[in-house]
Parts: structure tokens; C-alpha cells; sequence
């Protein structure tokens, strides 16, 4: 079974991701976390790596070529990205999550321990325009569209054992 899960910043999909993997034995693949490992290691904040990232397309490709490349020769995984949905053509179940930005920066504060509220909020927005103004240039995507999604499914209003409980369902229908 190949699931995808993807959603804005802070929404929830590592976590969700996470708790997947745990209770379905499942292997996990992000996108996220290599974009964060990369500007860690050219020592630079997530915005401003972003930017480098839309003036050099090598940054992006090599992260969605990888996987999909890894996607596509293994079963039961988890792809856990913004473009996870789009990439992985043939997965079993897509997942969008979503949760208003006020929702998404106190979990960004406390994920990357940002100092205050409008530092988080003024990187989160700028980190969302690049990577759809990215996503569009370079795949013609629309991150905004979702209609590819199984299943949209707001983390504000449920916490992580909730939606894994939602998803675990969703599961087992596909099982049967």
C-alpha cells in the first residue's frame, strides 16, 4: 500500500505520518524533513532557503524525483510532502490536511522554535508563496487544488490519534 500525506506548514502530516508508520509498520519518506536537512546544512533559514531553492530548480526536482523514485519501488510507505499527492500517481490514498494559519504558526513556533507569533507567521507565508509560485513553474501545479485527495481532513479540530483513527478506517476499507 503507498498512502501520501500532504498539507501547508504546520498542519500535521510529519505527525500524522508518524503515527501511521508506528501503527501500520510502515516506512516513511519526507519531503519536509530533507528540505529542512538541506537548509540546516547550507545554514540558513527555511524562507531563504526556499529562495534559493526557486533560483536553482535542482533543489526541488532532486527532493520529488527521489520520491517518487523510492515510492514507486517499494509497498507500504508513507510519502509525506507538499507535492507527495501529485508525485505519487498510483497511491492508494491521499491525504490533504488542513488547519487555519493561526492553528499552523503556534505549531511552527513550537517545531522549529521560532521567537514570536509574527516571525513565524511573515516565514510561513513567505515559505507558502515560494513553493506555490516553485510548484507552479516547474510541474504546473496548483497546490490549491484538491481535488487528486482521498481524503481533506482538518487538524485543528482533531488531534493525532483522532485522525490516524479517521485514516486507520480509510485503511481497512482499502484492505477489504
Amino acid at each position: 500500500m503507498r498512502i501520501t500525506v500532504s498539507g501547508l506548514p504546520g498542519s500535521g502530516t510529519t505527525s500524522l505520518s508518524r503515527y501511521l508508520a508506528e501503527h501500520h509498520g510502515f516506512e516513511v519518506i519526507s519531503a519536509g524533513e530533507v528540505f529542512r536537512q538541506l537548509a540546516q546544512e547550507h545554514t540558513m533559514e527555511l524562507a531563504e532557503f526556499g529562495r534559493l531553492a526557486e533560483q536553482n530548480s535542482s533543489f526541488d526536482t532532486m527532493i520529488d524525483a527521489r520520491q517518487k523514485e523510492i515510492a514507486s519501488q517499494r509497498d507500504n510507505i508513507i510519502v509525506e510532502g507538499r507535492l507527495s499527492g501529485w508525485m505519487v500517481t498510483d497511491a492508494n490514498l491521499k491525504i490533504w490536511l488542513v488547519a487555519p494559519i493561526g492553528c499552523r504558526i503556534k505549531r511552527i513556533i513550537f517545531r522549529d522554535h521560532v521567537i514570536n507569533e509574527e516571525t513565524a507567521k511573515q516565514i510561513t507565508i513567505e515559505r507558502e508563496r515560494c513553493e506555490a509560485e516553485r510548484y507552479r513553474s516547474y510541474y504546473n501545479i496548483d497546490i490549491n487544488d484538491l481535488s487528486l485527495y482521498h481524503l481533506v481532513l482538518n487538524s485543528e479540530h482533531w488531534g493525532i490519534a483522532a485522525l490516524g483513527a479517521i485514516v486507520d478506517t480509510a485503511i481497512d476499507g482499502l484492505k477489504k
